[in-house]
């Protein structure tokens, strides 16, 4: 009996130390991610941006997934996972730097190409440290591992934009009004220290990744050669169908989260930066009901299904809800000291409790039964991650094809249609016969 405990007390040493390291680095993913959110509409009124030009701006992070999928599980292949997540940082943190001279210079430009890398360093980082939270315990209980990571993210999805709008837009910005060029040099040289706090403290998440005493996580029958695995991979039908469901849940995600600040801005919000707060506040809270329900009393699969199906409510909601109407604040906002938002505002930030399992349940789903192709499928399903690039350039799009700002979110519901496909049918398939 003494044997037994003492073998279970090991077991569970033997996870809280990599979920330490885990949970550090979906710390600092979310740091890095949901600060997109805030600096877009500031972006847009310093650099006086179209809603479409904006959408580039959170376009061109995400698109590094496509640039940077499978050589960053060649890369990690080849370094290992924790030497990984240290180089991934690395990336995030001389990236953060040129930040800098594009706020100096007011230069578009040179933000679009500090987003693409600070993407690429995002996609190391992701590729390493997914499959390690997912393998290092049991399959079952891996949505509520994943659950766990979440609750790190979207936590640092909450604060960030609060912190931002604290440090850098008080002050400097205000929603309403007509910027003069000193104002727009005050805007921009607000970013310069925070800019330079963020990349120092991802450096040390980098040496933590780095030297932190923990072994890299080995997985079943791991192969040295890549060759002919992404083929191999690719001919599993619930991995393919769940890299799909990867892009349109990024898609959704980043939309509900980082364009409901442009939202604010567009109909007049003086605290647009702070929005994407409330987005990912409805995630944590998604994400800890999940951990309470998984997999005791619901499956992954169900989780899913219920996603799916409270996305296409939301989004109904948001397109169909009136800019004059106040009653979802002052049910769920007003009564606890928050401020008064036009309910398709508060259906967008709602949009994140409907999107909270859908990445934790899709990713042990579609990884499921494949062994040593684990590190190239975790790779595929990064590169699903570019779906964020599709997202607010869709957005965007629907507001100058005439669907307006409220309207183009109904672009959203073919995205949650094919998830809950996924979750019905998808992940079972073995074969495309």
């Amino acid at each position: 009996m003494e044997a037994t405990v003492e073998i279970e007390e090991k077991a569970k040493q033997s996870i809280v130390l990599p979920m330490v390291l885990a949970g550090s680095m979906f710390f600092i993913l979310g740091c890095i991610t949901w600060l997109n959110g805030a600096i877009t509409p500031f972006l847009q009124q310093m650099l006086e941006l179209s809603p479409l030009q904006a959408s580039f701006i959170i376009s061109s992070f995400y698109i590094a997934v496509t640039i940077a999928g499978i050589p960053s599980a060649m890369l990690i292949k080849k370094v290992g996972y924790k030497n990984g997540m240290a180089i991934g940082c690395v990336i995030m943190a001389l990236s953060a730097l040129l930040y800098i001279p594009a706020a100096k210079m007011q230069m578009i430009e040179i933000f679009l190409f500090s987003q693409l890398l600070i993407g690429v360093g995002q996609t190391v980082l992701q590729t390493a440290v997914n499959p390690y939270v997912v393998k290092m315990g049991s399959e079952k209980s891996a949505a509520v591992r994943v659950c766990i990571m979440g609750l790190l993210n979207k936590f640092a999805g909450v604060i960030v934009p609060i912190i931002f709008a604290a440090v850098v837009v008080a002050g400097v910005a205000d929603g309403n009004a007509q910027l003069s060029q000193a104002q727009k040099d005050a805007m921009a040289n607000s970013l310069i220290a925070p800019y330079l706090a963020i990349a120092g403290l991802i450096f040390v998440f980098a040496l933590f990744a780095k030297f932190s005493p923990l072994p890299d996580l080995v997985f079943e029958e791991e192969s040295s050669s890549s060759k002919g695995e992404v083929r191999e991979a690719l001919s599993h039908p619930h991995l393919v169908l769940g890299v799909i469901g990867i892009a349109l849940y990024v898609a959704v995600e980043v939309i509900a989260a980082d364009t409901i600040g442009s939202y604010a801005l567009a109909i007049g919000i003086a605290d647009y930066s702070m929005m994407t707060s409330y987005t990912m506040a409805c995630m944590l809270l998604g994400y800890a009901i999940g951990i309470a329900l998984i997999p005791r009393y619901m499956s992954q699969q169900s989780a899913l299904v219920m996603s799916g199906i409270a996305g296409i409510v939301t989004v109904l909601a948001v397109v169909l809800g009136s800019n004059e109407s106040f009653v979802l604040s002052n049910i769920l906002l007003v009564p606890f000291g928050g401020p008064e938002l036009p309910d398709p505002l508060v259906c967008i930030a709602l949009l994140g409790f409907a999107n909270a399992m859908v990445w934790p349940a899709i990713w042990p789903l579609a990884l499921a039964g494949l062994g040593r192709l684990t590190g190239t499928a975790s790779g595929l399903l990064i590169m699903g991650i570019a779906g964020g690039a599709l997202g607010p350039l869709l957005i965007g799009l629907g507001n100058v094809a005439g669907l307006g700002a409220q309207g183009a979110y109904a672009l959203m519901i073919p995205s949650y249609l094919f998830i809950l496909f996924y979750a019905v049918k998808g992940h079972k398939m073995r074969s495309w016969k």
